[in-house]
């Protein structure tokens, strides 16, 4: 097991809080419904498991979902799990000194990932708009080995694109008028994906990081986006009892598996 904790703003001058925003502002560019997909998720933790849970934020990238999570539930504790070299340092930057949270670098696709993880098992396991980037063979093998983590009663919450292929031409309205919403958005000064990410490799802490991730993921990391349907049935077949989705918009989707 591998606990890792942060370097700061107190360490480097880095504003960590400022870039954990700035990357929440590039993320509403392209779902401005996010903080309505994460009061939902958080509802449905506190409807589960109650206010005190132990999470593991699953691919949590800068700990969006963990920031949520402790402002919501003063006794609840996160583990945070990530690849993402240049993401991971503005989480352990954002929560320093914070001992509710710890964070893990590994790779989901590796077989031993949950070896790395402090405990054996979590109320909740929470993730949001980052296993789209696996196909669905790996994701499948990633959620059997969710279902080992998550504990009898606990859940498992995935908030993500997923496209029902049976309906192209809603699927078509939609992605148009997202895409209109986007331009405009970027028209009136909003940061784009790459945008962003240049601004991280020009910065002198972020550069590093910034760098190493270029080397893992490349631009972006496109794998599968399938069906809530296939989402669930998956869910099922590898040890969870219900799973469903709880929420959704035209574009995304927040399904919950209970143990």
């Amino acid at each position: 097991m591998t606990e890792t904790t942060a370097t700061g703003a107190g360490t480097t001058g880095t504003d960590w809080r400022a870039w954990q925003e700035s990357w929440d502002r590039q993320q509403e560019t392209y779902m401005p419904d996010r903080e309505e997909r994460f009061r939902i998720m958080l509802d449905m933790v506190e409807a589960c498991v109650g206010p005190e849970p132990r999470i593991l934020d699953l691919a949590c990238g800068t700990g969006s979902i963990t920031a949520r999570l402790l402002a919501r539930f003063p006794g609840a504790t996160s583990t945070g799990i990530d690849l993402d070299p240049a993401l991971l340092a503005i989480a352990r930057g954002t929560f320093e000194g914070e001992d509710r949270v710890g964070f893990v670098e590994a790779d989901l696709k590796a077989p031993d990932w949950p070896a790395r993880l402090p405990y054996e098992s979590y109320d909740a396991v929470l993730t949001a708009t980052a296993l789209h980037w696996l196909h669905s063979e790996p994701l499948a093998v990633l959620y059997g080995q969710v279902a080992e983590l998550v504990r009898h009663g606990g859940v498992f919450m995935n908030a993500d694109h997923m496209i029902d292929e049976s309906t192209p031409r809603i699927n078509a309205a939609e992605r148009d008028q997202r895409h209109a919403r986007m331009d405009q958005a970027m028209r009136s000064g909003a940061l784009d994906w790459a945008q962003w990410w240049q601004l991280a490799a020009e910065d002198p802490v972020l550069a590093g990081p910034t760098a190493r991730r270029y080397e893992i993921y490349g631009e972006h990391a496109d794998g599968d986006m399938p069906s809530a349907q296939w989402h669930a049935r998956v869910l099922r077949e590898k040890g969870f009892g219900e799973a469903r989705a709880v929420w959704c918009s035209p574009a995304d989707t927040l399904l919950l598996a209970l143990k």
